[in-house]
């Protein structure tokens, strides 16, 4: 399989429909592919979800690039992976942020060490900014009203 990027449609809301359908949890069934010769295959959960958040992005309009990805990554992948430096990387991996191997004399780093630091660093920096909101309501910065609620809400799972 070749990377390739699929365009949204001209009305991209016309998927509207199906992005709701594909939302819709059903407890006990599983999510079905329905060939054009009318034989059902099982979807499993994570095609699924793939399937789910290609609809969601492509209904606002936005492209997605579909291609294989290695399960082992350079440095420099990894680095980009993470929109940071090699060096910054590097230094990363060598203060223990993230696991690598050393079989040779180059360090590879496992695609799922990467996609979980970067969980980590989103979560730590989404902390960060609750308390200097929390830090600054406090100390006056702000003037919110009496009994006003703020929600900030959490991205929606594997977007950012």
């Amino acid at each position: 399989m070749v990377e390739r990027f699929v365009l949204p449609p001209d009305q991209p809301e016309s998927l509207s429909a199906l992005v709701t359908a594909l939302r819709q949890d059903a407890p006990g069934q599983e999510p079905v592919l329905v060939a054009g010769d009318g034989s059902r295959i099982e979807l499993p959960d994570e095609l699924f979800a793939v399937l789910r958040d290609v609809a969601t992005t492509l209904s606002q309009g936005f492209a997605v690039n579909v291609g294989p990805q290695l399960t082992t990554l350079t440095t420099s992948q990894a680095a980009e992976v993470l929109g940071i430096s090699r060096p910054t990387l590097v230094r990363l991996l060598e203060q223990g942020e993230i696991p690598f191997d050393k079989p040779g004399r180059h360090r590879q780093v496992r695609l799922v060490d990467v996609l979980a630091y970067q969980e980590s660093a989103r979560r730590v920096r989404s902390a960060g900014l609750d308390e200097m909101v929390r830090n600054s309501e406090e100390s006056g910065v702000y003037d919110i009203d009496e009994g006003a609620t703020t929600i900030r809400s959490a991205p929606e799972q594997g977007h950012e």
